[in-house]
């Protein structure tokens, strides 16, 4: 397994990546627009949940690019690429499920998002994540979870609104198994670090 980290560090790859994750949180902001225009302003920032996701991440290859780590940024991207990307998954595995046939975009979406997932963890040797980012990753995860499912402003999948409690209690679960994982790759003390060196 090893030999994948050189070729996640080399310059080429991380523009890529970069360009395929910017072209993919706008996308993902497109594809919540319908949604949006119906969302109180207040609660703006909380309901695009797959895109700002890539977008942590967007910032993560930018600071590895410039031969920085940020963290923060780091901490954000690795919990929720991997919490949003299984959801997603998750989601249209059930919509399948429930209806017996999912639309190309589902597949499409459950590629995508399982890439997202992978990405963030594949990284994880060169995060730099101290234990206040995790926490600040924590705040801002489960916050999510309660303007999602307390005030409903969940991603909206029609035909599964009947499973929303089921929904929720499996998304706070897989918020903390999220975070779990994020400490065992980046913060606990035998874990495999490795430097970007460019």
């Amino acid at each position: 397994m090893n030999w994948i980290y050189p070729l996640l560090a080399n310059r080429n790859i991380l523009k890529l990546l970069l360009v395929i994750n910017v072209v993919g949180t706008i996308y993902g902001y497109y594809w919540y627009g319908w949604q949006l225009k119906d969302t109180p302003a207040i609660f703006l920032p909380f309901v695009p949940d797959s895109p700002t996701a890539s977008l942590f991440f967007v910032f993560v290859l930018i600071a590895f690019l410039l031969n920085r780590n940020w963290p923060l940024m780091e901490s954000l991207a690795i919990v929720t690429l991997f919490k949003y990307g299984i959801w997603a998954v998750v989601m249209n595995l059930l919509l399948y499920k429930v209806n017996g046939y999912l639309q190309w975009e589902g597949y499409m979406l459950m590629g995508s998002h399982f890439a997202m997932a992978v990405q963030g963890l594949l990284y994880s040797p060169f995060y730099r994540i101290k234990a206040w980012h995790l926490i600040a990753a924590a705040i801002w995860t489960v916050h999510n979870d309660i303007i999602d499912y307390v005030f409903f402003m969940m991603p909206r999948y029609q035909d599964l609104e009947m499973f929303t409690p089921q929904i929720g209690y499996f998304t706070f679960w897989l918020s903390i198994f999220s975070l779990a994982l994020a400490y065992y790759l980046c913060l606990r003390p035998s874990r495999f670090k490795l430097d970007l060196k460019l």
